[in-house]
């Protein structure tokens, strides 16, 4: 379509770059300034989409919504500001270029300016000083001390120590950029230096981005160091408006010799109960043998404080049915529907949550607004969806089950040895299952643990009979053990075929068989459940980290044991972490 009369005169009179472009995207006309723009002497038939990447089906959007398209030609950037020729009814568009090169440098250099603030915490300060010979000590804060200051001075940094284990750090925004690309190297070098521990030293780092001003900025920080540090440390945690990245996280979490948190929890904890009108303990949904066993474990809290209380559970998975029957056959335990728990429910009740700390995960998402006070106890590294203002929040990462830290507040919550048989086992299998029978995750305070709940009765030989499986279901797994692929990654994957209620502890079982594969770092297991939603579930030797992969599948865990349940089929799912797999590897350098 040709240039009209009264676009060419329009072109004249305009003081900015300018163009006419017809409806199959031809440049059919230009004014003498389009030279600012673009550097060839005349740009007539040219294809619009050619000389700014804008296809004529987006500048007609823009024409029709007045919306904003931006381009960069020449060392200048432009605001393109489009409108349709409706007088001719040609339908040619007018396309004005407004040079915005100065106000954009402009915010760039604003946002550049901006502060960031760093909050740097030392990782098991406490722990690391006490195994660690008095003369060494000063060594060992000094070289952290060094490390910690020069990383901030290269970075343009004003650096405050304002407690021996913590450093508040402020810089510009334009050094942001560098620490994400060096992915925080100084938890690296950190990591390095040498201790008497026989664990490695390692920071916390919590970075505040973007807020309307310094205080809010700080609570950025102060909330993303607390993110840090419920993952398990050893990372570091940017916080933005609407966005959170995390990086690092190599290390296993560190376990606390001091049990003092426990004892102080156990104590809030009882003062609640006493406080409550009605107790109601939860778990997340599709429980599992740690939810269950903690379940029973906090309902003997209750009792031990002179209360009763009700179980929150819906449906019983197979593996759980024997446990559970025992349970109900005694007719000590009083379990209850989220149906009935909904009509219970009012603000003088106190809901216990076991097992989760994400209100998409619990058994009854209602059930979380109707109640007046919230107490949660988890031992999953610390999501950003965590539920918010709970009277009681007890995430420990380093935990290998939530059943281990509801065994530590039983011994402190009341007289020793008052556990029933079967609550001692249960939480005996809780933490089994969660440790891969004592194989991964289990730290000395497990131990103890599972000890102190031998004591209290428990029967390891019925523990074991709680994990029998049918014949169907070992079938299912033993196929699925021999069908798995072994990637030259050294990452192992295979599918469960057809919908099994246990898909959840098959995939895990599997994967747990899969890391005893000799060059095997991590297994990834998916199958349907009865549902027909696909679980998934991912283990790791400690070389990758599972749990970030997870997460961005919508699910969470540890860095060597983690889990998620989507909508895709099982064979989509595990493309999906090829393919997050291979990106991360990419980004490490490794092929």
């Amino acid at each position: 379509m040709a240039e009209t009369g009264f676009e060419r005169k329009l072109t004249s009179y305009v003081p900015l770059p300018m163009c006419v472009v017809s409806t199959k995207g031809k440049v059919v006309g230009s004014n003498d300034r389009i030279g600012e723009v673009f550097i060839y002497d005349e740009i007539k038939d040219y294809d619009f989409f050619a000389l700014t990447g804008i296809k004529i089906d987006e500048l007609m959007e823009a024409a029709d919504n007045s919306i904003y398209k931006t381009i960069e030609r020449s060392g200048k950037k432009f605001r393109l500001l489009a409108s349709r020729d409706e007088d001719t009814g040609i339908g040619n568009i007018f396309v004005f270029f407004n040079d915005i090169t100065n106000y954009e440098s402009l915010k760039d250099m604003y946002n550049d300016e901006k502060i960031c603030v760093c909050i740097v915490n030392i990782d098991n300060y406490d722990e690391m000083m006490a195994s660690t010979l008095p003369d060494m000590r000063m060594t060992l804060s000094s070289q952290v001390d060094k490390t910690i200051r020069k990383w901030a001075t290269d970075n343009k940094a004003s650096i405050i120590n304002n407690k021996e284990y913590e450093y508040i750090i402020y810089f510009q925004n334009c050094f942001l950029s560098g620490m994400i690309d060096n992915k925080f190297s100084i938890l690296d070098e950190v990591r390095q230096i040498e201790t008497e521990a026989d664990f490695p030293m390692s920071l916390s780092i919590g970075v505040g981005v973007g807020g309307k001003n310094i205080v809010n900025t700080e609570e950025f920080a102060s909330s993303a160091l607390e993110l840090a540090l419920g993952r398990g440390g050893d990372q570091a945690v940017v916080k933005k408006l609407n966005k959170i990245d995390y990086y690092g996280g190599k290390l296993q979490t560190v376990e606390k010799g001091n049990k003092g948190k426990s004892r102080v929890v156990a104590h809030t904890l009882k003062q609640l109960i006493e406080q409550a009108g009605r107790i109601m303990i939860m778990g997340h949904e599709n429980p599992d043998m740690d939810a269950f066993g903690s379940a029973l474990g906090m309902f003997r809290v209750c009792q031990m404080c002179g209360r009763d209380a009700s179980i929150v559970m819906d449906d019983i998975s197979d593996s759980l049915q024997l446990i559970y029957k025992q349970a109900k056959d005694t007719g000590k335990y009083n379990f209850i529907s989220s149906e009935k728990a909904m009509s219970l429910a009012d603000e003088n009740t106190l809901l216990i949550i076991l097992d989760t700390h994400r209100p998409s995960y619990v058994q009854c998402r209602e059930l979380l607004d109707k109640v007046g006070k919230l107490a949660v106890i988890d031992h999953h590294r610390k999501a950003v969806d965590a539920i918010k203002n709970a009277s009681l929040t007890y995430i420990e990462s380093y935990a290998s089950s939530t059943a281990e830290l509801v065994s530590e507040i039983l011994q402190y919550a009341g007289p020793k040895r008052v556990l029933e048989k079967l609550e001692a086992e249960a939480l005996l299998a809780g933490i089994t299952i969660d440790t891969n029978r004592f194989a991964v995750k289990t730290g000395v305070r497990t131990f103890e643990a599972a000890a102190w709940l031998r004591r209290s009765g428990a029967d390891t030989a019925e523990v074991k009979r709680f994990f029998q499986t049918d014949i169907e279901a070992f079938k299912v797994r033993a196929k699925c053990i021999a069908s798995a692929e072994i990637h030259e990654t050294g990452i192992a994957t295979s599918t469960c075929e057809g919908y099994n209620e246990d898909a959840q502890i098959i995939n895990s079982q599997v994967a747990d068989e899969l890391l005893n594969i000799k060059g095997v770092k991590a297994s990834f297991v998916a199958g349907r459940n009865s549902a027909g939603k696909t679980g998934i579930s991912a283990r790791s030797l400690g070389d990758i980290n599972v749990q970030l992969i997870m997460e961005k599948l919508g699910g969470g865990g540890h860095l060597t044991t983690a889990g998620a349940q989507v909508e895709e089929s099982p064979e989509e799912v595990l493309e999906i972490v090829k393919g997050i797999l291979k990106e991360t590897m990419a980004k490490n350098g490794k092929r």
